[in-house]
């Protein structure tokens, strides 16, 4: 069970990656979402493997992360990066917790890939191994081309009226197609803060 973004990512020299996590598994929750490139599987993956802490990978280089999200309630998180000294901020629930650099210096995010879902990819939209799929539920998945600001991110988590929507993948029914059998549900999360 999967789902494909129907739109690839250009080019990018930084990025904010933001969406809301619910899950309850244990002892990893596996892979929110993961780009493929041709030529490399791993060029950028959230995943929470076994009892390995969650982790971003660029360009198969691993930042570990500083995210406890596996209680069964919404968690929403934000990972923002730049090329430049490779520097990485990791927020939950609007709260930077963990920041870190040279994570793939100076490698920009390649463009013509395949952006899935719910699945860790091995191969350009496909090989994926079950022990890495995403146990959960996913939502307003977004990304920006460049680094948000702490108080664009804190109105993200908050649900706040001025929240903005990703300039490069903005959360939409009709940007995503799903596979496999998984479920579209309303998301309730905004609803229960507010």
């Amino acid at each position: 069970m999967y789902a494909k973004v129907k739109k690839s990512l250009p080019e990018m020299y930084a990025f904010t990656v933001c969406m809301w996590l619910k899950s309850s598994a244990t002892p990893g929750v596996g892979t929110p979402f993961s780009y493929a490139v041709p030529g490399q599987a791993n060029e950028l993956v959230l995943i929470e493997w076994g009892n390995n802490p969650m982790e971003i990978l660029i360009n198969d280089k691993v930042a570990k992360l500083p995210f406890v999200i596996n209680d069964g309630k919404w968690h929403h998180i934000c990972v923002t990066w730049t090329t430049r000294d490779g520097v990485w901020e990791a927020y939950q629930d609007g709260t930077q917790g963990g920041s870190g650099e040279n994570l793939a210096p100076y490698h920009p995010i390649k463009p013509q890939g395949v952006l899935v879902l719910g699945q860790e990819q091995d191969t350009l939209g496909g090989g994926f191994d079950a022990t890495q799929a995403f146990v959960g539920e996913l939502a307003h998945f977004n990304i920006w081309d460049r680094k948000l600001t702490p108080g664009e991110v804190y109105n993200l988590a908050t649900c706040s009226t001025k929240a903005l929507s990703g300039n490069v993948i903005a959360w939409a029914e009709s940007h995503i197609e799903i596979y496999g059998g998984a479920t579209k549900w309303t998301f309730e999360a905004c609803r229960q803060i507010n």
